[in-house]
């Protein structure tokens, strides 16, 4: 059953999430900008180029539909996950959807090819500006660190990890650089894959599952 609309397959997904979008300073803003683009990207065709998911929105009750947003996965040629770290991570919602929907046999493990080949792009804001994410102040790391979980989300999914797009410091950061960052955002999401960058990046490295790596179901459901 699909308990919300499901527009026909996109070019590039948007999913967004953050827990008070209504009282967002940067991803609101960044969402509506995603959205005015996906409104002027549209071909003649029926199928819409990009497409833009609110999950916060769509699912109050953390009920995710599996199955529609699998639909929408399996034509993009870009994913992005666009959302203000929380605790040096995904907010909830955004987890639950990754749990939820990149499921083994599907999205990685033996038969689990819908998302290779595909680029995932991580567009996301912090509250700490960019010098606190340093060996020497309080988050002790440069922002690369907590990278790897999603480089690693990637290469078990056969998708090739973007340069993510950041906004530090976003509750300080003035005006006119969230305008710039949105210009970049929005041109980025309308001009994929013909980015210059991509060209030299690495080739995907994916991580291969062997059949056994996963117990049976009601296995599973006694660990």
């Amino acid at each position: 059953m699909t308990l919300n609309p499901t527009p026909a397959g996109p070019d590039v997904l948007v999913i967004t999430a953050h827990p008070q979008m209504q009282d967002s300073r940067v991803n609101r803003r960044l969402m509506k900008r995603a959205r005015e683009a996906a409104t002027h990207a549209q071909p003649q065709a029926s199928a819409p180029r990009i497409v833009v998911r609110d999950l916060y929105a769509l699912y109050p009750d953390y009920l995710i539909d599996v199955a529609a947003e699998q639909a929408l996965l399996t034509p993009a040629r870009l994913v992005v996950w666009q959302h203000p770290i929380h605790w040096y991570s995904m907010p909830p919602l955004m987890k639950l959807w990754v749990d939820e929907v990149l499921t083994f046999g599907w999205a990685y493990g033996p038969g689990g090819n819908a998302l290779r080949g595909k680029d995932l792009w991580l567009v996301a804001t912090t509250g700490g500006p960019e010098d606190s994410y340093h060996p020497e102040s309080y988050n002790r790391y440069r922002f690369d660190a907590f990278l790897p979980p999603y480089e690693q989300t990637a290469a078990l999914c056969g998708m090739r990890f973007l340069p993510p797009l950041l906004l530090h410091g976003a509750h300080k950061v003035d005006d006119v650089e969230v305008q710039v960052h949105e210009a970049v955002f929005a041109q980025r999401l309308t001009s994929h894959p013909d980015w210059p960058e991509l060209a030299e990046l690495e080739e995907v490295l994916c991580a291969v599952v062997p059949t056994d790596a996963r117990p049976d179901d009601d296995a599973a459901e006694a660990q």
